[in-house]
C-alpha cells in the first residue's frame, strides 16, 4: 500500500505495466483499464492534499509563526504550543 509519493509513484508505474501488457485478454484490459480510472482517482486525490501541504509550507517558509492561526495545523504542534 503507497504511504509516501515515491511509493504513489512505483505503483502508477505498476498498474501502467499492466495496462501495456500485450498479453491482456479483451476482458482483463478492461477490468486493468477500470482498476486504473480508480487508481487515478486516489492518485489525484493524494497529490492534490501532498500539494496543499506543500502549499502551507511555503506560507510559513515565507511568512513564519504569524500564519500558522491562518493555516490548517502544519505538523503535530498546536497553533498554542508554537505561539508560546
Amino acid at each position: 500500500m503507497p504511504n509516501s509519493l515515491s511509493d504513489l509513484q512505483a505503483a502508477l508505474f505498476a498498474q501502467l505495466d499492466r495496462v501495456i501488457d500485450p498479453q491482456l485478454s479483451k476482458e482483463d484490459l478492461e477490468t486493468e483499464i477500470k482498476r486504473s480510472e480508480a487508481v487515478r482517482d486516489l492518485a489525484d486525490q493524494i497529490t492534490g492534499s501532498a500539494n496543499t501541504q506543500l502549499k502551507a509550507a511555503k506560507l510559513y517558509a515565507d511568512h513564519g509563526k504569524a500564519v500558522l492561526p491562518h493555516l490548517p495545523q502544519i505538523g503535530s504542534a498546536s497553533p498554542r504550543e508554537i505561539s508560546e
